[in-house]
């Protein structure tokens, strides 16, 4: 039970980003620890055990999400779009909590891999395996991901420094 108490809440948070649904992440999160205990003999440094959790939660929320229906767009050639396009005036502030919450606006084939890339610290290379898609289509997607979060952000930046900094 200190294991389940210890890690539940960091479960719950990584796989409630993917889900943006409590009943679903809770499920996720059980399942997670379920799978985790049946294969506790493979964990070889008790230490890392949060971080072993972590990763069969996010692997799990994404073999849900791959069941539930194929949301990725096959690969195709975004040669258009530039990564350095999404530069902000270093004067600018803008919350964490806001870019959070514009990432969860977004479709869910851009969100999944935005948070694993941004959030999660994976790789292109890394999210195409747990996807298994085309490490190109994770890059497409991403970039298309970050361009919509931009405008998003650039759509709601006013509405979120009223709420803010005029109280």
């Amino acid at each position: 039970m200190q294991v389940y108490n210890l890690y539940k809440n960091r479960l719950y948070n990584a796989s409630w980003r993917f889900f943006r649904n409590r009943e679903d992440a809770e499920d996720a999160v059980q399942d997670a620890f379920i799978k985790g205990f049946q294969k506790i003999n493979q964990l070889e440094d008790h230490a890392n055990l949060g971080a072993w959790l972590h990763r069969i939660v996010i692997n799990h929320s994404l073999d849900i999400i791959r069941k539930r229906k194929n949301i990725w767009v096959e690969d195709y050639d975004i040669t258009a779009i530039k990564e350095e396009d999404d530069q902000f005036n270093e004067g600018e502030n803008i919350s964490v909590d806001f870019i959070k919450k514009c990432i969860d606006r977004l479709d869910e084939k851009y969100r999944v891999i935005l948070i694993l890339y941004l959030i999660e610290d994976y790789n292109h290379r890394e999210i195409s395996e747990l996807l298994q898609l085309k490490e190109s289509t994770v890059r497409n997607q991403y970039i298309r991901g970050k361009v919509k979060l931009l405008e998003l952000i650039q759509k709601n930046k006013e509405h979120e420094f009223k709420e803010n900094y005029t109280k």
